[in-house]
């Protein structure tokens, strides 16, 4: 028991095979921090300074103008709103349709399931393409509504099969339990499996308004209402509207201070669109590993 219970020694080839694997994670982390900083660091200085003399961390130079002109500007947080509207209306139907689409393809005795496997796996292969998308979407009276950007992607093939999978490593006893107790199969999944499921659906729940928030190119297909547009092309049309155009006609000083904005909003414009994914990630974080390892190797 004590020789079992004594730390292995490592040879040389392991300490060898360790420290390259912490000096690529070190890496890897850097690559993540340095830019990471960077942004923050850049959105609080003045323009002049930041051309000049590169990021300083002399609190004196830093200044807060980026941040007021972004948030004294109401396109930004009508933006805002239509952003957090989007992304939760379309995670809540996005995570159902998943669920009531994966629940039967986890049952080996379901009829067709092998023909609608077969169909799905077609899609994550195979599309359209975007004009046949968007002549179906007009056909369907959907342009230039809410509509457009909620249903069109609301089902996600591979968010479905890790879904099934999650729900093959379920017990089959509590599908035997409930069936003794006279629960039907919309009550077994509404009252059983959706309780045991929360790890699988905050991950669904994250990337699903992880991607709508950050999403801007259906909106620009589809929305021409300034008053519908979410926050990422709002934050796109702000930093088009004060970059200076090839060919434009102004004279030097106006084309100096235009791109002096653009570069005092393009910073602080990413941190605001950034800030509320940050917050949210801690709390969908503790189901984030369970829900990933049991949805993706059956248990």
């Amino acid at each position: 028991m004590k020789a079992a219970g004594r730390k292995r020694k490592l040879g040389m080839s392991d300490r060898l095979i360790l420290g390259v694997g912490y000096f690529a994670l070190g890496l890897f982390v850097l690559a993540i921090i340095i830019p990471l900083v960077y942004v923050v660091a850049a959105s609080f200085m003045d323009p002049n300074v930041l051309n000049s003399q590169g990021i300083s961390f002399d609190f004196k130079k830093w200044t807060l103008d980026a941040y007021r002109r972004v948030l004294e500007n109401e396109m930004i947080w009508r933006g805002f709103f239509n952003s957090f509207f989007y992304s939760t209306a379309f995670t809540v139907i996005s995570v159902f349709i998943t669920l009531l689409a994966a629940y039967p393809m986890s049952k080996k005795d379901f009829v067709g399931r092998g023909f609608f496997n077969v169909i799905f796996i077609i899609t994550m292969f195979f599309g359209g393409g975007l004009i046949p998308t968007f002549i179906l979407i007009n056909q369907l009276h959907l342009v230039n509504t809410i509509w457009a950007i909620l249903i069109p992607g609301a089902f996600n093939v591979w968010n479905m099969i890790l879904a099934r999978t999650y729900y093959q490593s379920i017990p089959k006893e509590l599908r035997e339990a409930s069936a003794l107790d006279g629960a039907s199969e919309l009550q077994h999944f509404f009252k059983i499996m959706i309780p045991v499921c929360k790890p699988i659906i905050a991950v669904l729940a994250l990337w699903s308004f992880v991607g709508m928030w950050n999403s801007y190119f259906d909106a620009l297909i589809y929305l021409n209402d300034a008053d519908l547009q979410p926050l990422q092309l709002v934050l796109r049309s702000i930093l088009v509207q004060n970059t200076p155009q090839p060919g434009m006609i102004a004279d030097i000083q106006s084309t100096a201070e235009m791109a002096k904005v653009a570069e005092l909003l393009k910073y602080a414009t990413i941190v605001v669109s950034s800030l509320p994914l940050l917050i949210m990630y801690p709390f969908f974080q503790k189901y984030f590993d369970q829900g990933i390892m049991v949805g993706s190797v059956k248990g």
